[in-house]
């Protein structure tokens, strides 16, 4: 029924294509997004969406929607424009700064956002000194027009222009230009835009998020050799790509303008440092309230006026490299560090919610200090987590700094961690549902099955050793229990080797009712190592369920690695 339907739409749009033109008045993406949703059935349709006033609400009306978007009607004259005031006709987005008619994007992801009508556009961007810098520390930025990336530049030049588009009849797009390597190496400035339209106002600001988020990191947030091609590179500009970091991605999940303040090797007490002596020239609490730590971007931040609801706070993995040394002590000084700057973010975002997190890269043991200390500091607004440290399997990026799996997996945690602490509803996709389960194993020797489990917390993976087969493979089961899994699509997947001529069989089912599985398989019985990755639905919640893997049959050990339960939907 729905083939039939999107063929019948389809023709009419070609048929409408070859008409006439109809006046139609200027729409919003959001009112064409709204008819494709009506005219299936999924929303109830308005009179306002009769474009033509034919007294029929069709296909018809949508593609006179699509003219009006794309094409907007030229109202006079085609005449070419110079938009300069930055600030006034765009949305700005993170830590900039306006100086001599230029608007500079400062930090990673800072940007300017809006829609551009006209015939023919183009924007002209500026380098800062950073541009006379080697090719591997120059600025490196963006420029995307309805969300695809036209340009990547790492800028070697004091000015350039970048055209964004061209053609015979006039078009609205959305144009987003990004810094995105870090404020350490140089900004970029946006200096202008020219247009040829007939639109009295060609360039105009993209509407405020609901939401606004801060980011306050080191080289993870800069997303510091996402893009390297191995854990064996040094740094270099053009691997740094914020638009891969775990920040943008959270953001873009959650719907949010974002911020972000981030150095390469920063710390709170002390930066990276190889020799074990603290670096205090490499500190983040002494410049976060000014723009930058440059003297030419060091100006006070203008708080009230960008307020967050959200700040994320990824400090320590530079000072675990001081505080390593000698724990207890350094440990110490840390948490001090981390109460004061706690109270710092307080005082600029009195209304946020702070998040504070540790643990991409390691630093395990630094992490109780960071704990120790919102604690200390007593904010009912202020919560901590551990964040899951990257696996091998994931993949690095330069100097064995996170990559873009590890950047995705982290930014579905953090969103869901911030709409727990907003206490708004979160879709839980992306999340390993297996990551905080139960693991262990129940030996029936009643029926003749006997062994032991034995569980790494290391590498999360689950060992049982089988002495003695029983009956039935009941008899023995491995599992992963306490599972609160919401109604949706899933993906189970884990790594093991069973024992040669036993199809070793896996299920996700109901703790409290056997009779309800939602997943099953079976392995191979070659006795070759095999990577299961199977996908399925659950019909409905159920916030007791296991993952069972049956065992009962065999009289060697196995064991299961990376046993994960992602939600993809």
């Amino acid at each position: 029924m729905h083939k039939k339907r999107n063929a019948i739409l389809a023709a009419l749009i070609l048929a409408v294509e070859a008409m006439m033109p109809v006046r139609v008045y200027a729409v919003s993406r959001k009112e064409v997004d709204r008819l494709v949703k009506s005219l299936t059935a999924a929303e109830s349709i308005s009179e306002a969406d009769d474009q033509n006033q034919d007294g029929v609400v069709n296909a018809i009306d949508l593609t006179l929607m699509k003219r009006a978007l794309l094409f907007p009607p030229e109202s006079g004259a085609v005449t070419e424009q110079t938009v300069k005031e930055i600030e006034t006709y765009t949305k700005v987005i993170g830590r900039t700064i306006t100086k001599d008619g230029i608007t500079w994007l400062v930090h990673s992801g800072s940007a300017v956002e809006c829609t551009v009508t006209g015939r023919e556009a183009s924007v002209t961007i500026a380098g800062d000194k950073a541009v006379n810098s080697g090719e591997k520390s120059r600025p490196r930025y963006g420029v995307y027009v309805d969300g695809v990336l036209i340009k990547d530049v790492l800028m070697s030049e004091k000015e350039q222009t970048v055209q964004l588009f061209t053609g015979t009849r006039q078009r609205t797009a959305t144009v987003k230009v990004m810094h995105l390597s870090e404020a350490n190496n140089g900004a970029i400035g946006v200096k202008q835009f020219d247009v040829k339209s007939a639109a009295a106002e060609p360039v105009k600001p993209t509407p405020k998020k609901k939401l606004s988020v801060e980011f306050i990191g080191d080289s993870i947030t800069c997303a510091y050799g996402v893009e390297a091609e191995s854990q064996y590179v040094g740094f270099e500009t053009g691997t740094e790509n914020f638009s891969k970091s775990y920040a943008y991605l959270t953001a873009q999940f959650l719907d949010a303008d974002y911020s972000a303040v981030s150095y390469s090797g920063y710390g709170i007490v002390s930066g990276y440092t190889s020799s074990g002596a603290a670096n205090t020239s490499s500190l983040l609490p002494p410049v976060y309230e000014n723009i930058a730590h440059q003297a030419i971007y060091a100006v006070p931040w203008d708080f009230a006026s960008h307020p967050n609801d959200v700040v994320v706070v990824n400090l320590g993995t530079n000072d675990d490299s001081y505080a390593k040394h000698d724990l207890e002590t350094r440990g110490k000084e840390y948490q001090a560090g981390y109460e004061a700057f706690l109270k710092t973010v307080r005082k600029c975002n009195p209304d946020a919610v702070i998040i504070c997190t540790l643990g991409i890269m390691g630093c395990e043991e630094l992490y109780p200090y960071l704990e120790a200390a919102v604690k200390a500091v007593g904010d009912a607004k202020t919560v901590c987590y551990q964040s899951p440290t990257q696996k091998q399997s994931d993949g690095y990026g330069a100097d064995w700094h996170p990559s873009p799996v590890t950047h995705q997996i982290n930014a579905y945690i953090l969103a869901d961690k911030i709409c727990e602490a907003l206490g708004i509803a979160s879709s839980k996709i992306g999340l390993d549902m297996a990551a905080d389960g139960e693991y262990g194993a129940e030996i029936d020797k009643e029926h003749g099955a006997n062994g032991w489990p034995y569980f790494s917390e290391w590498d999360k993976s689950m060992n049982v050793t089988m002495t003695a087969a029983g009956d039935s493979p009941e008899a023995a089961i491995a599992y992963v229990r306490n599972l609160s899994l919401p109604k949706g699509s899933y993906e189970l997947s884990f790594r093991a080797t069973p024992q040669k001529g036993i199809p070793l069989q896996y299920s996700v089912r109901s703790m409290t009712d056997h009779s309800k599985v939602y997943c099953t398989g079976r392995m191979n019985a070659d006795g070759t190592e095999e990577t299961v990755l199977k996908a399925f639905d659950m019909p409905e919640a159920d916030t007791e369920c296991e993952i069972v893997f049956f065992l009962g049959e065999m009289s060697t050990a196995v064991t299961f690695h990376e046993v994960t339960l992602f939600k993809r939907g």
